[in-house]
């Protein structure tokens, strides 16, 4: 039998935005919890390991605790630092290796989400699972072999291999120049017939000579259409194309994951984009005690909300569950 526990609140997603929310729920004194089904600050954990910030470390800072980097914009191990303080300094409740495989509604105001092996009881549910952990996959002939990839590490695996990088955006910019300059043998394929325009300005130039020089090859309006062990198969402007091939690494973006908001019967403002509606006031959904938090609020516009604009979500949203709880008890 399932261990049952009940909460004021119950938060799904220990991201930046899921532990603003936790902060925030700890300093009004509710009874709160922090469902992870990873590690914390999963996203960021599995961003590349010599990765930096768009955002400078001021513009992430939430929970009044100051962000200290070496340069204005911080790394992915100084960000890595700063969450793990942040739950230290506060003593956040967190649970790792808790997925939320389900949700349902019990009552006006009655909540239960399952894990794997506990049932949590809440009045209000905060989910902020963002959309870095479910990446955007490939349907093509050999997309599920293990040589291809939706996260980028480190560039040491890929000296002297034949890489082909999928995007033309900052990922598969940054991915492509770092394997390039350790000494892989890059090839992009571009979807669009030209590179993403708000790539970082400090990495636009560099992307650009690399291609025009001819040290990365680059592919516009072509896309995938086989992957097997030793090749890809591209269908380029000129006509199909056929490489050698050690790796694929397809930075080509991700998405959120609906299912916890379609359990609860949330509806979306826009459906084509899968934006969530909610009160921008205090992020409650069409659901009354159903909140969203962080990035997830773009939906498929992953690029619309960043950490640095939403760090009032926790504040909004605690602050009416308990103005919302005092007047119940009025």
């Amino acid at each position: 039998m399932k261990e049952k526990i009940k909460y004021d609140v119950v938060i799904v997603g220990a991201g930046p935005a899921g532990i603003n929310c936790a902060i925030e729920a700890s300093k009004l004194g509710l009874k709160y919890i922090l469902l992870e089904k990873g590690v914390l600050v999963n996203s960021i954990y599995n961003f590349p390991t010599n990765m930096t910030f768009f955002s400078t470390s001021k513009k992430l800072e939430i929970g009044d605790i100051p962000f200290i980097s070496h340069t204005e914009k911080p790394t992915r191990r100084e960000a890595l630092e700063y969450y793990r303080r942040l739950v230290y300094h506060y003593k956040l409740y967190v649970v790792y290796k808790q997925k939320v495989e389900q949700v349902e509604k019990k009552g006006d105001d009655h909540f239960l989400l399952t894990t794997s092996d506990t049932e949590y009881e809440t009045s209000n549910i905060v989910i902020a699972t963002g959309f870095y952990d479910n990446p955007r996959k490939l349907d093509v002939p050999g997309a599920d072999l293990p040589k291809v990839k939706h996260y980028y590490d480190d560039p040491h695996p890929y000296i002297d291999m034949n890489i082909l990088v999928l995007g033309g955006a900052n990922s598969a910019c940054d991915v492509a120049l770092e394997t390039w300059a350790h000494g892989a043998k890059v090839t992009m394929a571009i979807r669009k017939p030209e590179l993403y325009p708000r790539v970082k300005y400090w990495i636009l130039p560099n992307i650009q000579n690399r291609i025009k020089e001819g040290s990365i090859q680059a592919h516009f309006n072509t896309a995938v259409t086989e992957i097997t062990e030793t090749t890809v198969t591209l269908a380029t402007a000129d006509g199909e194309l056929t490489l050698q091939n050690d790796f694929v690494l397809a930075m080509i973006g991700y998405k959120p994951d609906f299912s916890l908001l379609d359990q609860l019967g949330i509806t979306y403002d826009d459906q084509v984009q899968r934006i969530p509606a909610f009160d921008p006031d205090i992020c409650e959904t069409t659901v009354p005690g159903v909140f969203v938090a962080g990035v997830l609020n773009g939906g498929l516009k992953t690029s619309s909300l960043f950490i640095e604009n939403t760090r009032d979500h926790g504040e909004k949203i605690m602050d009416y569950i308990i103005r919302h709880r005092q007047g119940k008890e009025v």
